[in-house]
């Protein structure tokens, strides 16, 4: 048996000493700022030792209220020095939410950015609140709150670099993340020392999404949402330097980092890289500013094959990945398969629109609504369940719960896998559109309207019909003149007819300004249909599914 814990703590202890002059490097609300590796280990011990004397000890949760930084790295590695959990928090979420997750999670100290103490004091209930025996703000703005602040220079001031750690194995917490809450609550994950080991390292294979210590590591997703999809961790295992772009970046704070910083890899949601490919169709020199980026990395959403074909004009791969917050997240990339790597054009885009291979280490399934496995023909639709060393097998403070069947996470995802063993997401189980005995994938649906050079977002749901249960409705934000949007609808529909039976065509097409998004940037289909249901402009009468009754 080994006796080395599988712990957080040799990442930055290794960039310390191999890499002692490499950069974080961080945009915030009051200019750039850097760090070598040995002063942020430095600070990261400061904020240890103030968080100890604050009385953070083993087990106890560190919350923060955080933007993607310098101060909230330290946090990551921090809390768990200690035995605690890191517990980002989502300032997106509903004030309520962000009351209840706070109040469940127990936090005894929150670290909140200044630019967020509006979502704070909105969220903020002295009873909910009650654990929480002190708030750190970051920034010099002194923001008006209704409980007594520090702040974050005066908490570390004082404190000494070195901490005297304890004993820690790969058994003892590490982190705690709440679910966005779009079916549902938001329920807790609790990560161990031994699942975010576990997921740094199959991250870094190429099987995942090979990081080394020639990148530079840009996470455009917030570090507020699944550990920053594990990049942060990543980035630091691997001696990479990093670039993190602060408040609310915009496609031109993004560009902009990439091309002072040599950005090798970024990730975040489709919408973010469609609003890069806008910024860069006005750029004066859009080859030189993305010159050093090799890989985004997309996840939340399946990106439309054109942000694909896009990025590979400038020759930047996109590489999609799948996960959840019950799975640390990570757990499929869409890599080609050495035999497809010379494949056509189309086919090899097709491929790496799906979620792609589950990553070594993992193992899955997909299960009827009997749970018998369905044939991998690409064809047949199931969920899917997946097991391994980092993914949860439980919800913190909470017994008996159905996601979880011993080892395995029913992830309410719904796949088809085809014969290669690429994973494709139809729908989230609550998301499918059942029509007429058929089912329908929204997403499908979704990609095939997205491709449309003028359609900027699309969402597809499912509303009542009287005789086939439901249809599928498309709410479609556009750059298009009124007075075409007809045209557009019927090129849309043919689009979709092109790859799929005519009863998937929607329905009704009703034209938004934008589609309303949750707190981790999805398209929030619960709002759709609360605020669209019986409220549609019908456009399209599309032919009911075939030998449907």
């Amino acid at each position: 048996m080994s006796g080395h814990a599988q712990t957080l703590r040799p990442f930055l202890s290794r960039a310390v000493r191999l890499y002692p002059d490499r950069e974080l490097v961080a945009r915030t609300g009051e200019g750039v700022v850097r760090h070598t590796y040995d002063e942020c280990a430095d600070r990261v011990g400061r904020l240890a030792n103030a968080l100890r004397a604050a009385g953070v000890g083993h087990g106890d949760r560190v919350g923060t209220l955080c933007w993607n930084h310098d101060r909230h790295f330290a946090a990551y590695f921090a809390a768990p020095e200690l035995g605690a959990q890191l517990h980002t928090i989502n300032p997106l979420l509903p004030a309520d939410d962000v009351r209840r997750i706070v109040e469940s999670a127990g936090d005894r100290v929150v670290i909140v950015d200044a630019s967020l103490a509006d979502a704070f004091a909105e969220a903020y209930d002295p009873d909910a609140f009650a654990s929480v025996e002190q708030v750190v703000v970051v920034g010099s703005a002194a923001p008006d709150l209704p409980v007594e602040t520090t702040a974050y220079d005066d908490f570390v001031a004082g404190h000494a670099a070195a901490v005297d750690a304890p004993d820690l194995t790969g058994d003892d917490p590490a982190g705690l993340c709440y679910s966005s809450g779009t079916t549902g609550d938001p329920k807790g994950v609790e990560y161990t020392h031994r699942m975010l080991w576990s997921h740094t390292m199959a991250i870094m294979t190429p099987s995942g999404l090979d990081i080394a210590d020639r990148d530079v590591v840009m996470p455009v997703v917030p570090m507020f949402h699944i550990n920053a999809w594990g990049l942060p961790y990543a980035a630091t295992a691997a001696g990479a330097k990093h670039v993190y772009p602060g408040p609310s970046p915009d496609p031109q704070d993004i560009v902009d980092l990439i091309d002072r910083e040599g950005v090798t890899l970024t990730a975040g949601v489709p919408t973010v890289w469609l609003g890069v490919l806008d910024h860069l169709s006005d750029h004066p020199n859009p080859e030189a500013a993305l010159s050093t980026l090799d890989r985004i990395v997309v996840g939340g959403a399946a990106p439309p094959e054109r942000l694909l074909r896009a990025f590979d004009d400038h020759g930047v791969e996109v590489l999609h990945g799948w996960g959840m917050t019950e799975t640390s997240p990570v757990g499929a990339v869409s890599h080609l398969k050495p035999g497809l790597r010379d494949a056509d054009y189309d086919r090899r885009v097709a491929k790496r629109a799906k979620q792609g291979l589950v990553l070594p280490g993992l193992e899955f399934d997909v299960v009827d609504d009997s749970d018998d496995a369905v044939p991998h023909d690409g064809e047949s639709m199931g969920e899917l369940l997946i097991r391994g060393p980092w993914v949860a097998t439980e919800y913190y403070e909470s017994e008996g719960d159905d996601a979880f069947e011993g080892p395995w996470l029913r992830t309410g995802d719904v796949v088809t896998v085809d014969s290669d063993g690429y994973l494709e997401l139809v729908d989230r189980a609550d998301d499918v559109i059942k029509s007429g005995g058929e089912w329908i994938s929204s997403q499908a649906v979704e990609n095939a309207i997205m491709d449309h050079e003028s359609v900027r977002e699309a969402a597809v749901v499912g509303v009542p019909h009287e005789r086939w249960g439901e249809r599928p409705a498309a709410f479609v934000a556009a750059d298009a003149d009124p007075a075409d949007r007809d045209a557009l609808v019927d090129s849309l529909c043919d689009r979709i007819r092109a790859d799929y039976p005519d009863w998937w065509v929607p329905d009704r097409v009703e034209f938004v300004e934008s589609v309303p998004k949750t707190a981790t940037g999805k398209f929030d289909k619960v709002d759709l249909r609360g605020r669209f249901e019986g409220a549609l402009d019908e456009r399209v009468d599309a032919a009911p599914p075939e030998g449907a009754e």
